[in-house]
């Protein structure tokens, strides 16, 4: 895997991610080294049992804004789950943490949430920092089961071309695609460039994040919207004997 980045970020190795330079504090910023991030999130993973088989991050020139991937090992087949790391230090963004998935045949991301630690980067921020990380790791373990059985149901989900086209319509309503992408969306759907199985709503998931390639990490919020539309899709299919009403 390589973690693409469309946002002026450049690949960084943890090593170097170290040798970066923080700001100085001031008496109402304190802002936290992008690795001591890594880190944290790295330990709590460990202590609650998951353990990280690969890691890929970018920054912004200046180093201002980083960007994560961490690797879970996964006992799936097709994908594997991901949790996904933000900090910055321009105040652009508080550090988030999301969990996802990453589809082994094209590298995908996706994330199923996105959790903002919003508190001022501040002396007691500093302080509470690894308490607040384990309370968003601890609950993971059902998050990756939710989220296993969440992607099995997109891939026993036959979508007709009516209810895929409504669905990405709904992408682009909802923000996920600006309308530039639609037809890359549809173009994948339609004849897809890797193997998603049949036309499902696995397919249309996958048309859509292979179409936010390297955009996923830099907005981890959009990809929980586009879950959200394709478990919308997956229930009105699962309507007994319905003509289904669509958006």
């Amino acid at each position: 895997m390589t973690l693409t980045l469309h946002a002026g970020a450049e690949p960084i190795d943890y090593q170097e991610l170290r040798q970066l330079p923080t700001p100085e504090a001031t008496e109402t910023h304190v802002p936290i080294p992008h690795f001591r991030v890594v880190d944290l999130v790295a330990h709590s993973l460990a202590y609650y049992g998951h353990e990280v088989v690969e890691q890929h991050f970018g920054v912004t020139p200046q180093a201002s804004r980083f960007f994560g991937v961490l690797t879970l090992k996964s006992p799936y087949t097709g994908y594997t789950d991901t949790v996904g790391l933000r900090n910055s230090h321009d105040k652009s963004f508080p550090i988030s943490i999301g969990f996802g998935s990453r589809v082994f045949v094209c590298d995908n991301l996706a994330f199923v949430s996105d959790i903002a630690i919003k508190r001022k980067h501040t002396l007691n921020a500093k302080r509470d920092l690894p308490g607040l990380i384990g309370e968003i790791i601890e609950p993971l373990a059902l998050e990756r089961e939710r989220q296993h059985q969440v992607l099995l149901t997109y891939q026993q989900t036959e979508l007709t071309e009516s209810e895929a086209d409504h669905a990405i319509m709904a992408m682009y309503r909802e923000g996920v695609i600006n309308v530039q992408r639609i037809a890359e969306v549809e173009r994948q759907w339609r004849t897809p460039e890797f193997d998603w199985g049949g036309k499902t709503a696995w397919r249309l998931f996958n048309a859509a994040t292979f179409a936010l390639s390297g955009r996923v990490v830099e907005n981890a919020e959009a990809t929980p919207k586009l879950h959200r539309i394709i478990d919308g899709a997956c229930r009105r299919v699962s309507l007994p004997g319905a003509q289904h009403a669509l958006f």
